[in-house]
């Protein structure tokens, strides 16, 4: 007798059904095949125990589970319940007329309960695609998938709800997971640029690099407000959109990372990785390739607080990142992709005692060590940063200015009406905000007068930029426009975003 259940692994960040076939035939064992990993095979072991917990037998005859497809490496716990209710059910202990419709999914503990499984947001946006009618997940795990239309999810927590969401004669509306307004997740409080005194050029930098998306580097001394400044970006950086928001959640799903919240991620992420992370905690990969820091910093931002402190080989594999908005991890087992579209902020000293450049005068570096210094950060790296900002202390009378700053809310306001002018200009080019242009796209939408021209020609000329520089300028010109509203990128424009690229003039206290 053949029975047949459904459940679905994870490839990079998109699911695909895995079949469990289950077999009840003459003669003597469990054997468990189609390329299961040592968690998925200490699951006959978890699977049987549960179910004479639970009151069910296992019975005394050839038992064989197919995971099919059969070619593709299946990892983790969370078929135990799959392969439960196959057993239950090719040994007829129970009616479950409704197996084939539902993937289910989940770890089973050894008296029944449900434990939580990670994946569940694109398993559930697979399962519609596939055509299931809903799907079956530990409670913990179903509430990712809230905001997932057109699909019933349940959410479980021990076998026997299980069995009475597949048997067809009684009620389990109880146990739907829907959509609640009162249950979202309530958006973290971050700093405000209200509290931020002076620094006018670096907050005008921030709101330039949040408004497109841009990557940027502040250079300072200790005390000048580097770090604060870089945490109070997330409160001027608008909600995701929900392309955006269902892509970042179901990285969040894979990792296990999703803090059980009720539906999608809307706040944009904030990653900020120690200067002693490993380059597979950063980059992704690992026994059961894991997406890294830059995959979890996707739609959002990697804060990367005294960069010169990482290790170069650890920052050197950010560049490519940083140039195709995905990385792909290639190891001898498997080869997955993770989408890593993210705004590197960055922050760090002019020089191994942190003053140099500073108007206090305190710098005991010689030009050397500065040199070695600011050189850990290697000129392909520094080309793929849009915008170099040095940052001085704040003087006394700064300090002690009556009134606030702008506000947060204020700089936020014009950071949406920009990201919506962009939402609206690539809505047919497959990204969402100037920083992403291809070189087609600067062509098409950084047209550029006589004037403006012969402005640019003279600056490559004379700070002798790189081609990935020029298009740098560009791109970061467009924001500042769109920041004003203005369809045309004009001379004031241009010349802004030339001041912002500080370490291409060899100096950055120029």
């Amino acid at each position: 007798m053949l029975f047949k259940t459904y459940c679905a692994t994870c490839i990079g960040i998109d699911a695909v059904t895995v079949t469990v076939e289950v077999d009840l035939s003459t003669g003597i064992g469990l054997h468990l095949v189609g390329l299961p990993d040592v968690a998925v095979k200490e699951s006959l072991l978890r699977v049987t125990t549960a179910l004479e917990c639970c009151g069910y037998r296992v019975p005394g005859r050839k038992i064989v589970f197919n995971l099919a497809p059969a070619d593709i490496r299946k990892e983790g716990s969370s078929y135990d319940l799959s392969i439960a209710i196959g057993l239950i059910a090719v040994s007829e202990q129970a009616y479950i007329p409704r197996a084939g419709e539902f993937i289910i999914m989940g770890e089973l503990a050894l008296d029944g309960k449900i434990r939580s499984v990670s994946g569940a947001l694109p398993v559930a946006i697979h399962a519609r695609e596939a055509g299931f009618k809903g799907c079956i997940f530990p409670l913990e795990s179903a509430v990712e998938a809230a905001d997932i239309e057109g699909l019933e999810i349940y959410g479980v927590s021990d076998l026997s709800q299980v069995i009475e969401i597949l048997s067809d004669d009684i009620d389990v509306s109880r146990l739907l997971i829907r959509r609640t307004e009162t249950k979202r997740y309530s958006p973290r409080r971050h700093n405000d640029f209200k509290d931020v005194k002076g620094q006018i050029v670096a907050k005008r930098g921030l709101e330039i690099a949040a408004a497109g998306a841009h990557n940027l580097i502040l250079v300072g001394a200790p005390g000048s407000g580097k770090t604060f400044m870089a945490t109070c970006l997330p409160s001027i950086l608008p909600q995701m959109s929900r392309e955006e928001s269902i892509e970042t959640s179901k990285i969040y799903s894979i990792s296990g990372k999703s803090t059980g919240q009720y539906g999608l991620l809307t706040e944009r992420p904030f990653r900020t990785p120690h200067h002693s992370a490993s380059l597979v905690s950063l980059i992704g990969g690992g026994q059961n390739a894991i997406p890294g820091e830059i995959s979890l910093a996707h739609n959002g931002v990697l804060y990367l607080d005294e960069i010169a402190q990482f290790g170069k080989i650890i920052l050197d594999s950010l560049r490519q990142p940083l140039e195709d908005g995905k990385v792909t991890i290639s190891r001898i087992k498997y080869k997955v992709e993770y989408p890593a579209s993210f705004m590197l902020i960055a922050s760090m000293n002019p020089c191994p005692c942190g003053y140099y450049g500073d108007d206090s005068g305190r710098c005991t570096c010689n030009p050397q060590s500065v040199m070695r210094y600011m050189s850990r950060l290697s000129g392909p790296m520094m080309d793929r940063i849009d915008m170099h900002i040095f940052v001085k202390g704040v003087t006394g009378d700064e300090l002690l200015k009556d009134g606030e700053e702008e506000s947060s809310a204020a700089i936020a306001a014009r950071v949406v009406a920009a990201r919506n002018i962009q939402m609206e200009r690539f809505k047919n080019d497959g990204i969402f905000v100037n920083s992403g242009m291809n070189s087609e796209m600067i062509k098409r939408y950084c047209e550029i007068g006589s004037q403006e021209k012969l402005f640019l020609k003279t600056v490559i000329r004379k700070l002798n930029l790189s081609a990935r520089a020029y298009s740098r300028i560009l791109k970061l010109a467009r924001t500042i426009a769109d920041l004003e509203g203005n369809n045309f990128i004009s001379l004031r424009h241009i010349s802004e975003a030339v001041q912002f690229r500080n370490l291409d003039r060899g100096n950055i206290y120029d």
